[in-house]
């Protein structure tokens, strides 16, 4: 009521004031400040699928379960028992943003966490033909930990990190993604595994050298949703959260 108060009072003294004087007084916009930015915001609640759904569907697969706080794929039950599966994505969607979270891999499986990835299935097949991807993996037992740029903490096919940063297959990894005005850093278990520019000429670069060159729309929008990878391996997730930045 007050700002209200203010700005027609202002209105009144512009519309009374002589004409030369009005056209010396601009009145700057007032800010909305958005409260949700800069916040924590849990993208699973530790309890329910809310929010989330496979791609290209209109609702989770039943392999995706929640126990205990975890968001997890049970293989054995997408195989056995023919419930549905796929990769995941949230609803909301972000540019700037800080994401945290836990995951753990079963013996020599293997998942990842997408980002950026666009939702528009009539387009694209998969959320990993937009969305660039931090690696998840048993580095021990996948095929994949032979592959430079293909392993835990890694920018999927794109850029390698560190292989000392993972923790033992089975066990919890802490695992961080930060991306704000062109700049791009992984952290897994506290140590930074990846951190580049993007949106540049060294950002296109690398998808040039990549498995993912011949897909127009990969890393090519810097605002998308958060994915987890169905890969066919039981996989664990708990702790999900992010702040815009």
């Amino acid at each position: 009521m007050t700002n209200l108060l203010w700005i027609t009072a202002i209105a009144v003294a512009l519309v009374s004031a002589p004409a030369q004087k009005q056209n010396l007084l601009l009145v700057a916009p007032i800010a909305s400040p958005n409260p949700a930015k800069g916040q924590w915001i849990k993208l699973f609640d530790g309890k329910t699928t809310n929010g989330w759904k496979t791609y290209a569907k209109d609702s989770i697969g039943g392999a995706w379960k929640v126990q205990d706080g975890v968001l997890y794929l049970d293989s054995k039950a997408k195989k056995e028992q023919k419930l549905g599966g796929g990769d995941i994505i949230h609803e909301k969607s972000f540019g700037n943003f800080h994401l945290k979270l836990e995951w753990k891999i079963s013996q020599n499986g293997n998942s990842g966490i997408i980002f950026w990835a666009q939702n528009d299935p009539a387009k694209y097949k998969a959320v990993w033909h937009t969305g660039p991807e931090m690696q998840v993996l048993d580095n021990g037992g996948h095929p994949d930990a032979k592959i430079r740029k293909h392993r835990a903490g890694d920018l999927y096919d794109l850029i390698e990190g560190p292989d000392t940063a993972v923790k033992p297959v089975g066990e919890w990894n802490k695992t961080e993604i930060i991306a704000k005005d062109g700049t791009l850093e992984f952290k897994l278990n506290g140590v930074t595994t990846v951190k580049t520019s993007y949106g540049d000429e060294i950002w296109f670069s690398l998808i040039g050298n990549s498995k993912f060159k011949t897909m127009p729309a990969f890393g090519r929008t810097f605002n998308g949703h958060i994915a987890l990878q169905d890969h066919g391996d039981d996989v664990w997730y708990r702790n999900i959260q992010i702040r815009e930045l």
